[in-house]
């Protein structure tokens, strides 16, 4: 397979080669691309380097799949110059997403959807992919009437300038800001920008795709998400209404048999998810599971995943690998 990833010097990007070197995805060939100010500069994969391009150049490649996460203008502009091009694109940022047209995929829960005509897939968000991992197969049998999630989400989520926000901070330093406020010993209930109904873009993520991946728009989805001083991961709580009643011993058995999920459930040992704990792994961590006793049918959760791997990366890679396992690239 002749593979091109666009973004390849950023965050996700690295990630990207990380995992598909991780996972032996087939790659004969390797397309690394980034903006014209790291044209040149050399990226090593499997022993290897390979000279960065730019956009145009690896659209006249004409890999059989890129993998893009260079941010939504790019992927509006070129992620159809390289399908036209006759390679199938998969795309990170939130760009693609929400058109109709288009197939929200996380592998496990609804990769069967996709077929060979689907030259521009997108990557669902690192926060919806998460949550989705952990209810869908509990939608499957209890069917959710409602679902209040918080989210506690690492400066990873915001690229470098977040990260290097934190460590300025850790040091006493003075440097640029990717928040609007100081991040280190504090929350900020703020991810991306504020919509006209007061809610943040992130926060209508979760919403909007939580319903178009599970194929559902009657579930009800509310939704506050926080920044936090937290590397390893995003975290959420948890809160789902179910038509039907359920036992959580029953819960925790389908969470365990569900592929991609590790349960983390054991009170007597303090075992329960957390990032520190989910850093650098695929999986989707979910513990702290229990009954809401407060209404029927009710059930919290809390829900732990590495955002830049199964939130981003590792989703990507799973998309690819699908595609070529069922020969539809």
């Amino acid at each position: 397979m002749k593979v091109a990833v666009v973004g390849a010097t950023g965050m996700v990007g690295e990630v990207m080669l990380q995992v598909l070197k991780e996972r032996n995805f087939p790659v004969t060939e390797l397309i690394p691309v980034a903006s014209e100010k790291s044209v040149g500069k050399e990226v090593e994969f499997n022993g290897k380097k390979y000279k960065v391009v730019g956009l145009q150049t690896a659209v006249d490649m004409k890999a059989d799949v890129a993998l893009f996460s260079a941010g939504g203008e790019t992927s509006l502009a070129w992620a159809p110059k390289f399908a036209a091009a006759g390679t199938t694109v998969i795309d990170n940022s939130s760009a693609w997403r929400m058109d109709e047209t288009k197939k929200l995929v996380v592998p496990e829960i609804n990769a069967d959807i996709l077929t060979k005509e689907d030259k521009i897939i997108p990557n669902a968000n690192c926060s919806t992919i998460q949550l989705v991992m952990a209810l869908a197969p509990l939608h499957k049998k209890y069917k959710i009437k409602r679902i209040i999630v918080s989210t506690y989400q690492s400066i990873t989520g915001t690229g470098v300038k977040g990260v290097q926000q934190l460590e300025n901070e850790y040091a006493g330093i003075k440097g640029e800001m990717a928040y609007k406020y100081q991040i280190h010993r504090n929350a900020i209930p703020q991810c991306d920008v504020f919509e006209e109904n007061d809610y943040t873009k992130e926060e209508m993520k979760l919403v909007r795709e939580t319903q178009k991946i599970l194929n559902d728009k009657t579930i009800g989805v509310t939704a506050t998400a926080v920044r936090i001083p937290v590397v390893g991961g995003h975290s959420e709580a948890v809160n789902v209404e179910f038509y039907n009643d359920f036992d959580v011993n029953e819960v925790r058995s389908i969470l365990h048999n569900s592929p991609g999920i590790t349960v983390q459930d054991n009170l007597d040992t303090f075992t329960y998810p957390m990032p520190f704990y989910a850093e650098g792994k695929d999986d989707v961590f979910v513990g702290r599971i229990r009954r809401d006793g407060s209404q029927p049918n009710t059930l919290n959760l809390w829900i732990v995943a590495d955002n830049l791997r199964k939130g981003a990366a590792t989703n990507t890679v799973q998309i690819a690998e699908y595609l070529v396992a069922q020969n539809l690239v």
